[in-house]
């Protein structure tokens, strides 16, 4: 009998807990669906982006350059 009362107030106990690991399960879901999260693939690809344009922007300001050496040149 004590078993049985033991077996009872323990699935009383259980329900709760579950509901309440369902409650906030969902929750965390809602609250991490809302961030601007980017995966770790996707943050690789804007560093090699960026790399790229960076030495693109480095050409171009080394381009720059000697045109401005040569017009001086010209004067």
């Amino acid at each position: 009998m004590i078993e049985t009362l033991l077996e009872a107030i323990l699935e009383q106990i259980d329900q709760p807990k579950k509901d309440l690991e369902h409650n906030l399960r969902a929750l965390l879901n809602e609250a991490v669906s809302r961030m601007d999260l980017v995966s770790q693939e996707e943050i690789q690809r804007q560093k090699n982006a960026l790399f790229i344009a960076n030495q693109r922007l480095a050409i171009l300001d080394e381009k720059i350059k000697q045109l401005e050496n040569s017009l001086q040149s010209q004067k």
